[in-house]
């Protein structure tokens, strides 16, 4: 039981010292990563619309 406690503890003291950014920092990023994730699924639609395409046409 003893190691728990100090486990915990431990995690608490850690967590104290952990730069959490700040609240527009993580929208910008968010946003980053939104516009990142549609642009690359744009990407791969069409590209698999041009390859289905392409296996069509050779059919």
């Amino acid at each position: 039981m003893k190691k728990i406690i100090k486990y915990f503890k431990e995690s608490y003291l850690e967590l104290k010292k952990v730069v959490w950014p700040s609240r527009e920092a993580v929208i910008s990023s968010t946003k980053v990563v939104l516009v990142s994730t549609i642009l690359v699924a744009v990407f791969l639609g069409l590209v698999d619309f041009l390859l289905l395409r392409g296996i069509l046409f050779i059919l």
